[in-house]
Formats: structure tokens, C-alpha cells, sequence
């Protein structure tokens, strides 16, 4: 997948879990619980959403490291590349 494409799956799952989220609301800095205020309920819904569409586990260990659309491009495209 490239990068772009990560992205989009990403903006959608989350836009999915939280559609009072618009994706043109998401900055690719934006903390999804601090800047996009989403509830770790709906943080963990999203979660679970990438690892259906990608195929991607993520450990709670490895959750800062999806709190932005920038930090879980890179994650994501290292764990399916």
C-alpha cells in the first residue's frame, strides 16, 4: 500500500467510529484524543477497525504510536511493508 492509500484507509476507519469527525477535520498532526477530542471507546473501535481492513495487530503498547494521522501512516506502512 502507499502512503496515500494508508492515509485514506485510516481517515475513513476513523471517520467510520467517529462520524462527528469530518476527514477534511483531521490534520496530519491532530492528536486523535486531544486535538479530535475521540473517547477511548471509539479510539479502541478504530483499532480494531484497521486490524480488519489492513491486517494489522497493534498491541496497546503501540497506541501513542497511532495518535496522529503522521505517527500511524509510518507505523502502519512499517508493519505492512
Amino acid at each position: 500500500m502507499t502512503d496515500a492509500e494508508i492515509r485514506k484507509a485510516f481517515i475513513e476507519e476513523l471517520t467510520k467510529v467517529a462520524p462527528d469527525i469530518a476527514p477534511s477535520d483531521v490534520g496530519p498532526d491532530d492528536h486523535l484524543q486531544d486535538d479530535l477530542e475521540i473517547d477511548s471507546m471509539d479510539f479502541l473501535n478504530l483499532v480494531e477497525a484497521l486490524h480488519k481492513r489492513l491486517g494489522v495487530n497493534v498491541p496497546e503498547t503501540d497506541y501513542p504510536q497511532i495518535a496522529t494521522l503522521n505517527l500511524a501512516a509510518k507505523y502502519l506502512a512499517a508493519r505492512l511493508g
